[in-house]
């Protein structure tokens, strides 16, 4: 994939703008509860600053109403935490895209919240054109808003006199692009979740790529309907059967399979002290559920993966988060940590497998991305990528500028 990238670029006494994901957990009580997204910035914020850039940093969080920031809406904690990792100040910039603020080259701010801005969901170019005023370096490291057509993501990439990927946006690009556009075959994507619908475009799409469809979860269930199995009172959407099998004939015209467990552990209900029974996909009782793998689909799994070239997972084969349920993703998480495979992993509920599991050091790469991940294995083109790479095109013109400010900006 053909994008400039943070690297490739000359920093020295630039003035960079980063655009970061911060939109981070907080408690009750205000105060960060995880600061992995900061941390995780902190590589391509460093390479600038070394550089000799003055930095500024934005990013969005939650879901602000355009102009009117309340303090649930501010950025402050997330500067106070990049203060403490960076070891210096990082002051939080407020009414920042008049560009009314002072920046030497080695200092770094953050400035507030990017969708309070009016114009910042809209993608607005005068507005992109305003900011891109005192920026000579836009980068793109915030991978998991790439999905978002927005003015900080979209349009000022294509109003900045330069665009570039960061590290993050960078790494995630490489990754997927290793594991979709140029896998090691035999390619095996899983591909679990509650509904067929929410997930249908991404398996209608794998199945032009994939050469094993690993399901699970509802979705499997659908499609165990589908060959005509009966599944007792497991959630499935029979209106979604013709779907299934058209997904199904699709992926075996090009000698591709899917990949259903034979044995299930179902339950007299969906709870954690339910009655539960082994038995064959042909034996699901009526009224009972389906909600793991068993035994023999365990060894059938990680024997497909064992022999795979590429693996791209994404969601848990059951319910986890009961024991009496968790056999089969455990088994699931083992297999492609140990595979020969390169293993490409993403989504929440992954995620939250992976590290229940302990396998995160063996998964070669984790995406962060969740929406933007999910839209990637679509096929689909990301916004914030598509203006990436539209910049890296030779002879790529960025958009007009802005009309002069009344009061340039104090950047140095």
């Amino acid at each position: 994939m053909n994008f400039l990238r943070l690297s490739d670029v000359d920093l020295a006494g630039k003035r960079v703008f980063i655009r970061a994901d911060f939109n981070v957990p907080f408690n009750a009580d205000g105060s960060l509860s995880d600061d992995t997204r900061i941390r995780a910035t902190l590589p391509g914020i460093l390479a600038c600053l070394e550089a000799g850039a003055a930095v500024m940093l934005t990013s969005h969080l939650g879901r602000p109403r355009e102009g009117a920031l309340g303090a649930a809406d501010s950025l402050a904690p997330v500067a106070a935490c990049l203060s403490d990792l960076l070891g210096r100040p990082v002051p939080l910039v407020k009414d920042w895209t008049d560009g009314g603020f002072t920046l030497q080259p080695g200092e770094v701010v953050l400035l507030e919240n990017c969708r309070g801005n009016p114009g910042e969901k809209a993608d607005d170019a005068v507005l992109a054109a305003r900011i891109a005023r005192f920026v000579d370096v836009y980068v793109n490291d915030a991978f998991g808003t790439a999905h978002r057509r927005e003015c900080t993501l979209h349009a000022l990439a294509l109003a900045a006199p330069l665009a570039c990927a960061g590290p993050l946006m960078t790494a995630e690009l490489d990754a997927l692009g290793r594991a979709l556009a140029r896998p090691a075959r035999p390619l095996v994507a899983i591909v679990a979740g509650s509904k067929v619908s929410t997930k249908l475009t991404i398996l209608e799409s794998l199945a032009a790529k994939v050469d094993v469809l690993m399901l699970g979860g509802g979705i499997a269930n659908t499609f165990l309907a589908a060959r005509g199995y009966a599944v007792g009172a497991s959630l499935h959407e029979p209106d979604l059967v013709e779907a299934a099998r058209r997904v199904e004939r699709r992926l075996a015209e090009r000698g591709g399979v899917v990949w259903l467990p034979q044995d299930v552990v179902v339950a007299d209900r969906f709870a954690p002290d339910a009655r539960t029974r082994l038995v064959h996909v042909d034996e699901v009782p009526a009224g009972w559920m389906i909600l793991d793998i068993g035994a023999d689909s365990r060894d059938s799994l990680a024997g497909v993966l064992a022999r795979a070239g590429t693996i791209v997972w994404n969601g848990p084969v059951g319910v986890f988060e009961m024991e009496a349920f968790a056999a089969g993703t455990a088994a699931l998480a083992a297999a492609v940590a140990a595979s020969p495979a390169y293993s490409i992993a993403g989504g929440g509920d992954t995620l939250a497998a992976i590290a229940r599991f302990g396998v995160t050091e063996r998964i070669d790469y984790i995406s962060t991305g969740g929406g933007a991940f999910l839209e990637f294995l679509e096929g689909r083109e990301l916004p914030a990528v598509a203006a990436l790479r539209a910049r890296a095109r030779p002879g790529s013109r960025r958009l007009p500028p802005a009309p002069a400010f009344e009061h340039e900006p104090e950047l140095t």
